[in-house]
């Protein structure tokens, strides 16, 4: 990136002196947050940074591992208060940067990521990267808008027929579209870069109505309604561990129940009674799962919905 570009003032806020903020929020995530810093330097090259680790786990002792870190701080949330609030209680203290990466603390950052993605993001759009799995395997992480129609497709097909029309699927399965740049509704949220100009323009992230799961979808679709793109870049490459704040049928549960959640935030009522219809169809045809029977519990018993991570919303 060219050195005068780096070095440029965010005429809307006071002199940034660093490029980067790194926001992680970990629950239960020691290990990972470990590795993850250690992956910090070679993704960020020659741009400035510096990381905020909310831990979210009073029982983690997070404070050891972030010492050996100089250009990074934790913050102590006190409580479990979910992703979207853990992000948001590492905003509130942020030192002024240009860009703010929000990242899961179970990722490794490939050489050069950050400074990749901050370069096509500049200082209008939002930037995701290739995300592959342990193994090196791809993730299929980027996503459409939610839909009936794509939940229908993804109810009945889910990982077969990966070709199929893309009105019949939330997930774009189609591998060769990354390997090339493209524009997304949203992605995964195991990394997004967007300008901190932005950040302050989009305002928190929605804790009232997302404990874990589908604050991600929320928020890219705040920033499209600002005129922002997500722009996937298939050349910056993170691996991603994967379920470092661990997996349980009631996580599921709440993944479900978000998804209807977030879709009637956003479409009427009749639309959104069609949504949850279909979500709950897709749980109950698979009732041989446990996870999908805890799912289609939580959908239809606001008690069982209570019980879950992060209460009633």
């Amino acid at each position: 990136m060219d050195a005068a570009a780096v070095g440029e003032v965010d005429q809307h806020q006071e002199s940034p002196v660093l490029d980067c903020l790194l926001v992680v929020v970990s629950y239960r995530s020691a290990s990972d947050v470990a590795g993850l810093l250690e992956t910090v330097p070679a993704a960020a090259g020659d741009l400035s940074w510096h990381v905020v680790v909310v831990n979210n786990e009073p029982a983690d002792d997070l404070a050891r591992i972030v010492a050996d870190h100089p250009d990074a701080e934790l913050v102590e949330s006190g409580k479990n208060v979910g992703y979207a609030g853990g992000i948001n209680r590492g905003l509130l203290d942020a030192p002024p940067t240009r860009w703010t990466v929000f990242l899961n603390p179970d990722l490794r950052l490939g050489p050069g990521s950050i400074a990749r993605l901050t370069e096509v993001a500049g200082q209008r759009d939002a930037a995701v990267p290739t995300i592959v799995d342990g193994e090196g395997v791809l993730q299929c992480s980027l996503r459409r808008e939610p839909t009936i129609l794509g939940s229908v497709g993804d109810a009945f097909f889910g990982d077969r027929w990966p070709g199929r029309p893309p009105v019949l699927g939330e997930t774009i399965r189609d591998r060769a579209t990354y390997a090339h740049p493209a524009v997304v509704a949203w992605a995964t949220g195991a990394l997004l870069v967007v300008p901190s100009a932005v950040v302050r323009r989009v305002g928190p992230w929605d804790s009232g109505h997302f404990f874990l799961y589908s604050e991600e979808t929320d928020y890219c679709r705040r920033l499209r309604s600002l005129g922002v793109e997500v722009r996937f870049v298939p050349d910056a490459v993170v691996r991603h561990q994967g379920a470092g704040s661990g997996t349980s049928d009631a996580l599921h549960a709440l993944q479900e129940v978000n998804r209807v959640r977030y879709f009637r935030k956003w479409h009427g009522r009749l639309a959104s009674a069609g949504f949850a219809g279909v979500v709950v169809l897709n749980s109950a045809i698979r009732t041989h799962r446990s996870q999908s029977r805890a799912a289609l519990r939580a959908l239809v018993s606001s008690n069982a919905r209570a019980s879950l991570p992060g209460g009633g919303r």
